[in-house]
Parts: C-alpha cells; sequence; structure tokens
C-alpha cells in the first residue's frame, strides 16, 4: 500500500516536471526568437559608451527579419514594422561577414544625405535642405571628431552607421550604409556589470 502511494506520487512528481519544461519551453522559446536577445561588446568601436565585454539586451521585435520554420521549412518570414531613429544603438549582421554582428549609432536615415568633413557630420534631407550638423554632444565625449571625408546618399532601406569611438571604428566610412534587413534590433538595456546597468 505504501509502495503504491510513493509510486503515484514519484509518477505525479515526473508529470509535474514535465508540465513545467514544456510550459517553459513555451514561454522562453518566443522570447528569445522573438523579443530579445544577449549581445556581448567586442571590441572598443563604442568607447567610452559601450566597452568590451559588457552583457547587453537587443530588443529585437519589430526591427528584425523574423523566418517562421516548421519541420525545416521556412513558411513565412516576418518582415521589420519599425523604423529607427538617428541617435539609437543597434547590433546588425556584420556586411562583410554575416555571421558576425556589430554594435554602432545610426547617424543616417533612409532617404538622408550624410556628408562628413572636417571633423563634422551633417545631414542633408526635405526637413533640412541646406544642410545641419547632427548634435552629439550627448554622447560623444567633448572635443571627439569625426574622421574622413565623405558624402553618401542613404538608400529607401538603409542606414548609416557610426562608432562612438571614430578613430577606432570599422563602420558605415568603411563598408557603406547597411541594409534595413541586416539590422537584429537595437540596444534595450545594459545588464552587466550591475554598476554600468542602464536602460536606453
Amino acid at each position: 500500500m505504501i509502495e503504491e502511494k510513493e509510486q503515484e506520487s514519484m509518477k505525479d512528481f515526473i508529470i509535474e516536471v514535465v508540465k513545467m519544461f514544456f510550459l517553459a519551453l513555451i514561454i522562453i522559446v518566443p522570447v528569445r526568437m522573438f523579443l530579445f536577445q544577449p549581445f556581448i561588446v567586442r571590441g572598443a568601436s563604442m568607447e567610452p559608451n559601450f566597452s568590451e565585454k559588457q552583457y547587453l539586451i537587443i530588443n529585437e521585435f519589430g526591427y528584425k527579419n523574423t523566418p517562421i520554420n516548421v519541420l525545416g521549412k521556412n513558411l513565412v518570414t516576418i518582415k521589420p514594422r519599425k523604423d529607427l531613429e538617428q541617435g539609437e544603438i543597434i547590433v546588425f549582421r556584420a556586411p562583410i561577414d554575416q555571421k558576425q554582428y556589430y554594435i554602432k549609432r545610426v547617424v543616417g536615415l533612409p532617404g538622408d544625405t550624410v556628408e562628413i568633413d572636417n571633423g563634422v557630420v551633417m545631414i542633408y534631407n526635405e526637413q533640412n535642405p541646406e544642410g545641419r550638423v547632427i548634435d552629439e554632444n550627448s554622447y560623444l565625449p567633448e572635443g571627439r571628431k569625426t574622421n574622413g571625408t565623405i558624402k553618401v546618399v542613404v538608400g529607401e532601406n538603409e542606414y548609416y552607421v557610426l562608432g562612438d569611438n571614430r578613430a577606432a571604428s570599422s563602420d558605415s566610412r568603411t563598408f557603406g550604409p547597411i541594409q534595413k534587413d541586416d539590422v537584429i534590433g537595437k540596444v534595450l538595456l545594459r545588464a552587466w556589470p550591475l554598476g554600468n546597468m542602464e536602460i536606453f
């Protein structure tokens, strides 16, 4: 009698564990696939705002192409719905090696003309036909200049991106505007180190 109760108790316990496992899968997998993704900073291209080995959480929802696969077949791809804004920090697939990811700041939006000259970045668009110098005082150290002499039109499905550490960043000055489809998402949270935790 006691053995039967113990067996039933063990059976109930196993059923509860299996239920919890599948419940966790139902909750965690969609969150990981469609909403948020961890990202570890590599290199110095975004210093002093983001440093090597900092742990970030990226908001993917509405920003990246999301293929829906069933049994290895791509049934449909959810296209990005949200537009980025100037100054936002994003993670995207590297244009040269799609297996790598870069973190940069959005400077030029679709339709903008970006001009870099004499250390400053100017934007020309419908709202600013004469051009305007971008105010980067909130995230660049005082006196930091942007190297290069460039003038480029940003395409309809493109963004022009720059690293905050302008002297040590491989960015759109090197590889040109990035494709909207290559954007994974924008930085939502710096989670580590705890002393530098910040929501963006």
